[in-house]
């Protein structure tokens, strides 16, 4: 791609504050590398990082021998507008080792140059598809539109970039260079190249944690005291298979090993374990980074969870210099990191032993309860395969041990103890895709919080619906002292969140484990037919009473009562008649204690019966026994009722997996400066009065019949309470509704023409903390809010998403025809759910939405009322440009 000539760049008039697009990023071989905006004073490292290219390297760039950078074309190359003009640098701590740039064709273009170059010893590494996510995200903000490039035939790598990256690219062939031109807009191809790179590299960067050649340990002190000494002597008793190298800078032997004075001693070391305090932790970094290291697991405690402001800086710059070096950072105050293939068996934690090789991978947010849990999964016989402790997860999160998961071959079930999340909406994307292959369980709190910050208050409220039945900009944004009241899911409604994505999400660590356990040994249920088999009728009862609030059916013939004097060899002749019967899809199991001295040691020996059947049938078994301890492999419970709901858990699984994920469908926009209006969505017209004089006016101006609707929100729909007055036929009786309506509730009104009746439903949007936007829908009335009677999904819908929420609430027949009521028009609200959940996904300044009330009815729907809450555009992470 050959240099334009130098002249003046677009004079765009008042230039716009630049924005900061620094990013880390990670490279397809997992390490990291910071991506910034050029600057002047950049024109040193520019000449450095031009002297290292190779002759191949400034031919292909520059179609010329290029030597040199000339004065006039370097004082050019490092002063850029930031719009008409940019261009990024990646560096590696100090060093610049690529540059990438556009340059608009013309003041008004809509097209741009694109070109960049990497130096030799960093090329193949993904380093360009990075630059040309970030040019491309800072161009279209710039109203660019395309970008063109110049390519020689040779440049194959090039050329790669380009049409590698999802765009739709056109190509011509003139005097001997391949002409490039492609639009920049984001298209569901070009998220999907971005994200499956993303997944790559940072599955290679766990990878590179979890299975080290060497592991350095700072902060293991020669009398065997503290943490360092701690996991210095879990990893040597563990049995690591590569190298260890406890750093000292005094002693010659820690923990039985010879100590180095620094990791730059020793080659191979690939992690670094830090325990030292707090304000010595930069020096470590400084000497793993000049080691070589990959990655850190920070032990050490005194950053952003002290609480301080000294802290968090700390925390800051720590996550910066590792990143600079190329390192992914565990922690800090993390418990540690662990891996039981017998290959590595690494146990780089506080915890006394390596957990059991199993198929589970688990992810605990939590370092002080870090060694409580492993032990948890130990006494319940769960075997892992993976552990990693974030503690405040300044960098690692729970996201990144799902994209490492993801294709891990010797993981099987994916367990995560979450406090929060940070960044949802990934979270959720991930969650949809890995929970078709693996199951996720999550312990993860379902609170909201109170608000929803940095929304404006005296402007947020709109209420749509001009003066004269028009929408227009002016008159449909009020002032307000209020936003709308908190609306999001409730707990039951966080659940359903989850269970949508996939995620089998849990109240408690013991039923994390509970579930674990069942997906690790058993089957997936083909449905929710229970066979009970039990040897006590008031245990087997227990078992239906739980089945039953666990939405799980009892198959008919079921339970089968064993009498208590059956022996075990009888016992588990009726179980194997279970797990062969065609109406069963799932056993539960109770075993209950034979008289004392009935039963012969082999006749009592419940447990080799249960197992023979529970571990050779191809469905899922759970089992509760008061009399043996379960073998390995079999879901053994302490009580019924756990044994149940963990069935149930999984069942909710088993659905989700049988449902087909549906399509989003395309919806057109229009250009409009009404958000709703944009989307398809007509709100039917209202005017506000604060007089009857008023009221008759606007009620001439929409014409009769008309309804008067009290203007506070609380009472806009109590037509219980007399708040809300139809079919109004004329001025007098608009007079005479007013004056009622006034001496009750206060002078102000909404007047709003009459509409054909259907049945009230609502609509709303809200930004989950689990989840980003998100959309409910339920019917409306006081009854059902006070219920919670609503269902939600995460944004964009897709048509089964659409689908599924219109006949879920409780009230749903009410939508179907009850008691001889005609059906509405179903279809209508799952478009309408649909516009609405592309709206969500498309427009982030959209903080909350709510429709109140719809009527549908058998030809349709009429949307009475819409409020909206706009405020700083959402953060949604996952359609900017790749980074950590």
């Amino acid at each position: 791609m050959r240099p334009r000539a130098a002249g003046r760049g677009h004079d765009g008039g008042v230039t716009p504050p630049v924005r900061d697009r620094s990013a880390d990023v990670l490279l397809s071989d997992g390490t990291t590398v910071h991506l910034r905006q050029i600057r002047p004073e950049d024109a040193a490292g520019i000449v450095a990082m031009h002297s290292r290219f190779s002759e191949r390297t400034r031919y292909l760039r520059y179609f010329s021998p290029y030597p040199r950078i000339p004065e006039r074309d370097l004082r050019r190359f490092v002063n850029v507008d930031h719009l008409a003009r940019e261009a990024f640098v990646v560096e590696a701590g100090e060093r610049i080792l690529a540059v990438g740039r556009y340059e608009r064709l013309g003041p008004e273009a809509v097209d741009a140059e694109v070109a960049f170059v990497v130096e030799d010893a960093y090329q193949g590494r993904g380093i360009g598809s990075v630059l040309l996510e970030h040019l491309a995200a800072a161009a279209r903000e710039a109203g660019l539109r395309r970008f063109v490039a110049e390519v020689l035939p040779e440049n194959s790598a090039m050329l790669r970039v380009f049409a590698d990256a999802g765009y739709q690219v056109q190509r011509q062939y003139a005097d001997g260079v391949v002409h490039l031109t492609f639009p920049i807009a984001l298209t569901e191809q070009s998220l999907e190249v971005q994200w499956r790179r993303e997944q790559r590299a940072e599955a290679r960067s766990i990878a590179r944690l979890l299975s080290p050649r060497g592991v350095a340990v700072y902060g293991a002190s020669a009398s065997g005291h503290g943490v360092g000494a701690a996991i210095l002597g879990h990893l040597r008793d563990g049995g690591f298979t590569g190298a260890i190298h406890p750093i000292h800078p005094r002693a010659r032997l820690v923990g039985g090993l010879p100590a180095l004075r620094s990791a730059r001693l020793a080659e191979g070391i690939d992690l670094a374990v830090v325990a030292v305090r707090p304000e010595e932790v930069p020096g470590v970094v400084d000497d793993a980074a000049a080691a070589g290291v990959h990655g850190l697991v920070v032990v050490s405690a005194g950053f952003a969870e002290a609480g301080t402001e000294a802290g968090a800086a700390a925390e800051r710059e720590l996550t910066r210099a590792a990143h600079a070096a190329g390192m992914r950072v565990v922690g800090p105050n993390c418990l540690g990191v662990a891996n039981t293939n017998e290959g590595v068996r690494l146990n780089a934690t506080l915890a006394p032993r390596l957990p059991l090789p199993g198929r589970a991978g688990f992810f605990s947010q939590s370092g002080a309860l870090g060694v409580a849990l492993l032990a948890e999964a130990d006494r319940r016989g769960l075997g892992l395969s993976s552990f990693v402790s974030a503690g405040n997860r300044a960098d690692v999160s729970g996201n990144d041990l799902l994209q490492y998961w993801e294709d891990d071959p010797a993981t099987d079930v994916i367990l995560l103890y979450l406090e929060t999340f940070g960044n949802p909406r990934k979270f959720a994307r991930l969650a949809r895709r890995i929970g078709r292959t693996k199951p996720i369980v999550a312990v993860a709190s379902p609170a909201r919080p109170a608000g929803l910050p940095g929304l404006s208050r005296s402007r947020s409220l709109r209420s749509l619906g001009g003066p004269d039945g028009r929408r227009d900009p002016a008159s449909s944004l009020r002032s307000s002292d209020r936003i709308l009241p908190a609306t999001g899911p409730d707990r039951e409604g966080v659940a359903a969140l989850f269970a949508h994505a996939g995620v089998i999400r849990v109240d408690t660590v013991a039923e994390l484990f509970d579930v674990g356990v069942l997906l690790a040994h058993q089957p997936l249920p083909a449905g929710r037919r229970v066979g009970i088999v039990g040897n006590s009728t008031a245990l087997t009862r227990l078992a239906m009473a739980a089945c039953a609030d666990g939405g799980l059916a009892v198959a008919e013939g079921y339970p089968r009562d064993v009498p208590p004097q059956a022996g075990a060899h009888d016992f588990g002749d009726v179980l194997a008649e279970a797990a062969t019967d065609p109406g069963v899809d799932a056993l539960v199991v109770v075993v209950a204690p034979p008289v004392p001295g009935q039963l012969s040691d082999e006749d009592a020996d419940f447990a080799t019966a249960l197992a023979s059947v529970a571990l050779a049938g191809d469905k899922p078994a759970v089992a509760t026994s008061l009399v043996d301890k379960m073998p390995a492999g079999v879901a053994a419970y302490p009580s019924v009722e756990e044994a149940v709901r963990a069935l149930a858990r999984v069942c909710g699984y088993a659905d989700w997996l049988r449902r087909p994920p549906g399509t989003v469908p395309e919806v057109i926009t229009v250009d409009s400066f009404d958000v709703l209006t944009a989307y398809g969505i007509e709100v039917a017209p209202s005017l506000p009065a604060e007089s009857a004089a008023e009221a008759v006016t606007a009620s001439d101006r929409l014409g009769y019949p008309v309804a008067l609707k009290s203007a506070g929100e609380a009472l806009r729909h109590r037509l219980d309470l007399g708040a809300v007055r139809l079919s109004l036929p004329d001025e007098s009786a608009v007079g005479r509704a007013y004056a009622e309506m006034a001496e009750l509730f206060g002078p102000g009104v909404l007047v709003q023409a009459m509409v054909p009746p259907g049945v009230a439903c609502v609509v709303e949007l809200t930004e989950d903390p689990a989840f980003g936007p998100v959309v409910g829908f339920g019917l409306g009335g006081v009854a059902t809010e006070l219920l919670g009677d609503r269902v939600w999904r995460p944004a964009p819908l897709t048509d089964r998403d659409a689908a599924a929420m219109v006949d879920e609430p409780r009230a749903a027949p009410l939508l179907r025809g009850y008691r001889g009521a005609a059906p509405v028009d179903r279809e209508a609200l799952a478009q309408l759910l649909i516009r609405v959940g592309r709206l969500a996904d498309e427009r982030p300044e959209v903080r909350e939405l709510r429709l109140n009330p719809v009527l549908a009815r058998p030809d349709g729907l009429s949307v009475l009322h819409a409020e909206v809450v706009l405020g700083p555009p959402a953060v949604r992470p996952e359609t900017a440009p790749r980074h950590l």
